[in-house]
């Protein structure tokens, strides 16, 4: 063997041993905890929804473009069964194990509130689809971005209506989930109201889980309200109106948040969702243009109509937004960098479908006004901003 074949031999042998160069990531990968059982399923399943829908139209467009290339998006979900304390476990497994580039949250203020600390532990963003209330958002976190505003957009504008399409009414009623969201929710309720001059006659929490309101109702019939408010999820929504209808429980204005805003409220609850008031952090019937892969609300709609066969809820929408908020974020950066994408979530100025985001320092919503909705003969209506709105304001309700 000459000394030039082993020259060339060990040259070879050198660079079958030696390392492979780096591949280049080819998805990006987002963890996404749900209540895909239990309690909060409808929620849950609905949130998947959006999130599918954002994750089949940027992939067909052939990806996130980061730089020069584009990476496909790879949703991982876990199953937290509606329990908190599973929620924080399954957020550490998507960073720790499935190595997750970013985190969407789980549903509600108080599950992505728990979660938040471990985003923050590891450096990660995590945009909230669907957390409203302050107490999530004033923890000093530098990696938690929501798109929804905050509880008093919800409170002020329904507040006003009452106050000025009833200028008589002067009893307030609130009973509220024993939650972290739909108990911040009955508080600032309870604080436009006061700020106001009405009188909060009887304010009472129910606990998680609770199927039978008799008493609780009873006792609210008894304050003679003129103005009643109940707080909480889509199932304790409709228990709650049926059996308040049979308990004939009155007042000119019957404001249940979050539940009429769905269509499923509707057909369960029927006539008796006449004349109830809501609010939401997006309709159908809002008209965004936007720069996101839908290109407006209407066309996002549209596309929704499509693949599921019905108008979506904010809900099923805020699952989109995540997606289109933190996709911009990653274009503008050019990279996934969390500090770098990071950095340009902080920026905001986001045009999408779902409104214009941008984000207070907390990391909350605070660029555009939800509309106040109300049932009328069947049909979700808006009756504020008056810009959008699609019908006059009514009182009364029907029992």
């Amino acid at each position: 063997m000459t000394s030039g074949f082993r020259a060339a031999l060990a040259a070879l042998l050198m660079a079958a041993t030696a390392p492979l160069p780096a591949i280049a990531q080819e998805t990006l990968i987002i963890g996404a905890p749900l209540p895909v059982t239990g309690a909060l399923s409808p929620e849950g399943t609905k949130l998947k929804q959006g999130y599918e829908l954002w994750q089949e139209q940027v992939n067909a467009a052939g990806g996130v473009k980061v730089g020069d290339r584009k990476l496909k998006v790879d949703l991982r979900y876990y199953d937290y069964q509606s329990q908190t304390p599973k929620a924080i476990q399954l957020a550490e497994k998507l960073i720790t194990d499935d190595k997750v580039n970013f985190l969407f949250s789980p549903f509600g203020s108080g599950a992505t509130k728990a979660t938040s600390a471990v985003a923050e532990k590891y450096g990660v963003p995590m945009i909230a689809s669907s957390a409203s209330s302050v107490e999530v958002f004033d923890q000093g976190y530098k990696n938690l971005f929501g798109v929804y505003t905050d509880n008093s957009t919800f409170s002020e504008p329904i507040a006003e209506l009452v106050k000025t399409s009833l200028p008589d009414a002067k009893r307030v009623a609130i009973l509220a989930r024993n939650d972290l969201y739909p108990l911040s929710l009955a508080n600032e309720f309870e604080k436009s109201a006061k700020k106001r001059g009405l009188d909060v006659v009887f304010f009472e929490k129910y606990a998680i889980g609770t199927l039978d309101h008799a008493s609780a109702l009873t006792q609210l019939r008894a304050a003679r309200p003129d103005w009643v408010v109940v707080t909480g999820y889509i199932n304790d929504l409709i228990t709650i109106r049926k059996q308040a209808a049979d308990l004939k429980v009155g007042g000119d204005v019957f404001t249940l948040i979050n539940g009429p805003a769905y269509q499923e409220w509707i057909s369960a609850v029927g006539p008796l969702a006449e004349n109830v008031t809501t609010a939401s952090w997006f309709h159908p019937v809002v008209k965004y243009e936007s720069d996101d892969v839908f290109g407006s609300s209407g066309k996002f709609v549209e596309l929704f109509k499509e693949k599921y066969g019905s108008a979506p809820d904010f809900t099923q929408a805020s699952g989109a937004a995540v997606g289109v908020v933190l996709q911009q974020a990653i274009e503008r950066a050019g990279s996934t960098d969390h500090d770098k994408v990071r950095a340009e979530l902080q920026k905001g100025g986001f045009k999408t479908f779902f409104g214009p985001i941008s984000f207070a320092e907390s990391g909350i919503a605070d660029s555009y006004v939800p509309p106040v909705l109300q049932i009328q003969d069947g049909k979700v209506e808006v009756v504020l901003p008056a810009d959008i709105a699609t019908s006059e304001f009514r009182t009364g309700l029907k029992n």
